[in-house]
């Protein structure tokens, strides 16, 4: 029994998010800059890899950036984040274009492809950096997010109260460029292949009338 923990355990850690070889080089803040009717949500799901893959396949979605939020360290390096001392959590910040896709749609993504009841904690990725939350960008966002919520507690998916985290955005670190686009680049890798990928599929068939063609 004990050989069987203990492997479950190293298969825990083999596919946990932080897995790469951290480069601890602090990040300057990155300025938000939006084209003509373009409009951004800032959001975190747990590890960032996998919630970029999602959203960067929604109809109306023009790029999603991989990055830090919510914290009071400036500059934070990835390796800082990981540890959990900087307050940031892992989140994406999706542009994208509201004729095509509105912000409660992609409510509906977010709540619909991960488990918002867990606190500070995606299946093996735990740590207040992985936490659910919603940084909103204006008392509409507040509003729609607040509404989104309560319609996901009230929908009977999940046996516990969603603790997602509702707050006003504040700040933004896009990620190290190794990060971007990360399960387009590697998708043979083991995190990729055991948690993105599964995710991805199941997302993909639940929301097939949004995808990308």
């Amino acid at each position: 029994m004990k050989r069987i923990i203990s492997l479950c355990l190293s298969i825990f850690a083999l596919v946990a998010c932080n897995q790469p070889q951290a480069q601890n080089q602090a990040i300057p803040m990155t300025k938000i800059e939006l084209n003509e009717g373009q409009e951004v949500a800032t959001l975190g799901a747990g590890c960032f890899w996998c919630v970029e893959a999602i959203f960067g396949s929604l109809k109306g979605v023009d790029k999603v950036v991989s990055g830090y939020s919510g914290g009071f360290v400036k500059n934070p390096a990835y390796r800082e984040v990981c540890d959990g001392t900087t307050g940031h959590a892992e989140v994406v910040q999706v542009f994208y274009d509201p004729k095509i896709i509105s912000f409660e749609e992609i409510l509906l993504v977010f709540f619909e492809t991960h488990d918002p009841t867990t606190l500070n904690q995606q299946g093996a990725d735990k740590g207040t950096q992985y936490r659910s939350a919603i940084f909103y960008h204006s008392e509409d966002q507040k509003r729609m997010a607040e509404l989104a919520k309560n319609a996901a507690n009230e929908s009977g998916s999940w046996n516990s109260p969603i603790v997602t985290e509702i707050t006003a955005f504040s700040n933004f670190y896009a990620a190290e460029n190794y990060h971007q686009d990360y399960f387009e680049y590697n998708s043979s890798q083991p995190y990729c292949r055991a948690v993105i990928a599964p995710k991805l599929d199941k997302f993909k068939s639940k929301f097939q009338d949004k995808l990308k063609d």
